[in-house]
């Protein structure tokens, strides 16, 4: 593996062991620059509840304080009106730099135009679409959501005649290009049929889910066959219905975002959830600090994108700990490279 590289490997109990998945020199930024001093940034946080966000922001967390930076967190919780509550305390608190942790900036409504009149810098992780720069966000980081919506469906269409499910949150714009793409390609798929796009907000997956599991049941039976979502958390909440129901040959896979839950099942077999599509919740992490601080700089942004990888059983063989984190070995390379500019 190349000193400053990254690789997939599998963290167990803190330390770097199993087997090298993959490797190469380093993808990222080549170059940064000066890290700048005295800066505060707060983290608005659309649910804690999701392990997506809370991956990310641990590692934000980390590499910002690494800096020297002051970090503050904030939890929407779900919910629509105490995001924008939310982001008004935030405001109040004049931070340097703030990511939105899940959420697009129209959550913020008129906030959005205070932000930018206090030259606050607006950063966005899974807050669109699609990666990158926007009218509103310095950048959004993500991987490319059609592509994990790919790799979700080309995994499910293995299998050969399914019948899918889908659950969604049509609040998110990177949820419904994630449907919609999952849906292109098992409607193009001769084999495959979608039944139903269940639109289930994510807050609510603990709460809902038992009712429209029986719901499912009734309408379909046997043809259901398979569950795509495009989050993880869904599949925190589905097997015990699933089991009330006698449902156990129905396979689940998440497009998105690798949970350690989700990781935890998938390698521990006991559950149904077979496969997520992992996005580098560690890399993007740093990837915000390093983009803000290229904002603090009057640079553009680096225009990175984090590669996602399929999680699946035959992936996570070899491993015997049941708290299996993903890992990309990006902090040396991030670290090295702000250390070369200061």
């Amino acid at each position: 593996m190349s000193r400053y590289g990254y690789a997939t490997v599998f963290c167990l109990c803190g330390l770097l062991c199993s087997a090298l998945v993959t490797a190469s020199e380093w993808a990222g930024p080549k170059q940064a620059p000066p890290v700048r001093r005295d800066i505060q940034v707060s983290f608005i946080a659309a649910d804690f509840r999701n392990g997506g966000v809370v991956g990310v922001y641990r590692s934000f967390e980390r590499a910002a304080k690494l800096l020297g930076w002051q970090v503050h967190a904030v939890d929407g919780r779900g919910d629509p009106d105490e995001i924008r509550r939310a982001a008004a305390l935030v405001l109040e608190r004049k931070p340097d730099g703030v990511v939105l942790g899940g959420f697009e900036p129209d959550y913020l409504g008129d906030l959005h135009k205070a932000f930018k009149a206090r030259g606050i810098v607006l950063l966005g992780w899974h807050a669109g679409d699609r990666p990158g720069p926007t009218d509103k966000l310095f950048s959004n980081i993500t991987s490319d959501p059609l592509q994990v919506a790919d790799l979700a469906a080309e995994y499910a269409m293995r299998d050969g005649q399914i019948g899918v499910v889908i659950f969604t949150d049509s609040q998110f714009a990177i949820a419904t290009a994630k449907t919609q793409r999952m849906v292109q390609r098992l409607e193009a798929c001769a084999q495959c049929k979608v039944l139903s796009v269940e639109d289930l907000p994510i807050a609510s997956a603990g709460q809902g889910m038992d009712e429209r599991v029986r719901s499912l049941q009734r309408r379909f039976g046997a043809a259901w066959s398979h569950t795509l979502a495009i989050n993880d958390v869904y599949f925190d909440h589905i097997n015990v219905p699933l089991n009330a129901l006698g449902r156990k040959d129905i396979r689940n896979i998440s497009a998105g975002d690798g949970s350690a839950k989700a990781l935890g099942r998938i390698h521990s077999g006991l559950s149904q959830q077979v496969a997520t599509v992992a996005e580098p919740l560690g890399m993007q992490g740093w990837q915000l600090v390093d983009e803000l601080n290229r904002a603090f700089a009057g640079q553009p942004p680096s225009l990175f994108v984090t590669p996602p990888l399929l999680i699946t059983p035959q992936l996570l063989q070899g491993s015997d700990d049941l708290s299996i984190e993903l890992d990309f070995s990006h902090e040396e390379a991030y670290l090295r490279l702000w250390r070369q500019m200061n």
